[in-house]
């Protein structure tokens, strides 16, 4: 007997209690029910659920995505949480879930992909997905230069809504960005990246990144004028001696492009756009990833 598949069930608290248990269980901890009580689980993202007995028993997440690539506006779907039930594995859920959502995107979207862990990497091959690879860009960077950077701990409603606004109203500094999902930005920054927010006053900008000894991993950039990315970056001071960026910039000049899997998450594509993915030395933002 095939199972009914329910989508757009946010709203319906009982279901949404119950996807973020199995969430949870699945993802060590995982839970989206702040992200929802703070007002940024929109529409675009969309689980694709199964459900036995009241409860949860599979899931597949859509993510509505659109990039702005090489100055084409591309419309993707990224699929995540993907998760079963211990009690209904091996029932053939996640091919009907697959099914229903390459039914209802198949024929609008340019592109599908995902991350995933190791222990599935001979699963999507199933559904026509393959290996893609992504390129990290890094190189050295010095100052002398004291820090100026302001940390905005993201513990305060009146500090997202500028950040938001800051988003809205910025500048791209990559190559391949992420339109109009502030949204999933706001589930990082909002949760367990709240102290990784920075402002120089400056610039008037917002900078999303990592220090970690002498390492700046810089995920996302935001400000209204266009300024030289090392300027901004040297208002974090001189104890900065290397650069990774979590995107792809637009003036890659200085950076080494080395191919990049992060541990236990292999990138997967399908679709005809991405023929062009790894010979354009790309990367999705790490600020992207649902």
């Amino acid at each position: 007997m095939k199972n009914t598949i329910i989508k757009n069930y946010l709203n319906e608290d009982s279901l949404r209690h119950s996807f973020n248990i199995l969430a949870k269980k699945t993802f060590d901890g995982l839970n989206f029910e702040p992200w929802y009580q703070n007002g940024y689980w929109s529409d675009r993202y969309n689980p694709y659920s199964i459900v036995i007995d009241g409860e949860i028993a599979a899931n597949v997440s859509v993510n509505l995505m659109d990039f702005m690539w090489n100055g084409e506006r591309k419309h993707f779907i990224q699929l995540g949480t993907v998760m079963t039930d211990e009690r209904f594995r091996n029932q053939g859920l996640i091919r009907q879930i697959m099914n229903e959502i390459d039914k209802d995107y198949g024929q609008n979207a340019d592109g599908f992909y995902l991350f995933a862990n190791d222990s599935v990497l001979d699963f999507y091959p199933k559904f026509d997905f393959h290996k893609a690879m992504e390129y990290r860009y890094a190189k050295p960077f010095s100052t002398s230069l004291e820090s100026r950077m302001i940390q905005i701990p993201m513990l305060d409603k009146k500090d997202w809504h500028k950040l938001e606004s800051a988003m809205r109203q910025s500048v791209p500094y990559s190559r391949l960005n992420m339109m109009d999902n502030d949204n999933l930005i706001m589930f990082y920054v909002s949760g367990f990246m709240q102290e990784n927010v920075y402002y120089s006053q400056e610039y008037d900008t917002y900078v999303i990144a990592d220090m970690e000894e002498d390492i700046l991993t810089v995920h996302n950039i935001f400000s209204k004028k266009k300024y030289p990315m090392d300027d901004i970056l040297a208002a974090f001071g001189s104890d900065v001696q290397q650069v990774i960026l979590g995107f792809t910039p637009l003036n890659a000049e200085g950076y080494t492009a080395s191919a990049y899997r992060e541990d236990d998450c292999t990138l997967f594509v399908k679709g005809k756009c991405f023929d062009a993915f790894e010979r354009d030395k790309v990367i999705f933002p790490t600020l992207s990833h649902a």
